[in-house]
């Protein structure tokens, strides 16, 4: 019973450690109010989902387009 206990706590702890890891992606981001532009790191599942995040909203309007790099 104690190794089948010791085998789900691991299994449970390998399941944490490899969820909670996002990679890095770099992110070109266009103002679309001031014309600027700049580059973001942001963490997610794919270099798409990553820069959706990196984009700057106001009320649910993009004020930027963030496009992996």
């Amino acid at each position: 019973m104690k190794k089948i206990i010791g085998v789900a706590a691991f299994a449970v702890v390998g399941m944490i450690a490899l969820s909670s890891c996002k990679k890095e992606y770099s992110c070109n981001c266009t103002d679309l109010l001031g014309g600027g532009a700049n580059v973001q790191t942001e963490k997610g599942k794919d270099a798409e989902d990553a820069c959706n995040e990196a984009t700057d909203k106001v009320l649910g309007i993009p004020t930027e387009i963030c496009t992996p790099a």
